[in-house]
């Protein structure tokens, strides 16, 4: 007569490793990229500023002006003497997140892409519906 075969479980040995692409997710405070723009010469004969650098640069410098970190950009317009450059800015961390003291601060850069000042605009509790 045959004895039964005794079965066992196998043991897990290592967690599975992932193999898909990791997934991209929307950095707060992106860096710009470090490949060159397209040279194009204006009337004055300076390549232009791309809109998205000088967003980014005016969200780095008024970032280090103030010490906190930007939320994000909410509006940049173009100006005959430069930009004009709205970031959002988490002033007062708070629990829970929505009564956290957001201000919206303009900055202004010049055609060279320089900051020449910056003020704050307007500040508010991030869960506020502005009319």
């Amino acid at each position: 007569m045959a004895t039964p075969r005794k079965t066992s479980t196998p043991r897990k040995t290592s967690t599975p490793r992932k193999t898909s692409a990791p997934r991209r997710t929307a950095a707060k405070h992106s860096e710009p990229s470090t490949t060159a723009e397209p040279s194009r010469s204006s009337q004055n004969g300076k390549a232009p500023r791309s809109l998205r650098s000088v967003a980014l640069t005016a969200a780095r410098e008024l970032s280090d002006l103030i010490g906190q970190v930007p939320e994000g950009i909410v509006a940049v317009e173009k100006h005959e003497d430069g930009w004009r450059v709205q970031v959002e800015v988490v002033e007062s961390h708070r629990i829970p997140e929505t009564t956290d003291i957001l201000a919206v601060y303009e900055v202004d850069v010049d055609t060279d892409g320089a900051v020449t000042g910056y003020r704050r605009m307007d500040r508010y509790i991030r869960g506020r519906i502005q009319e």
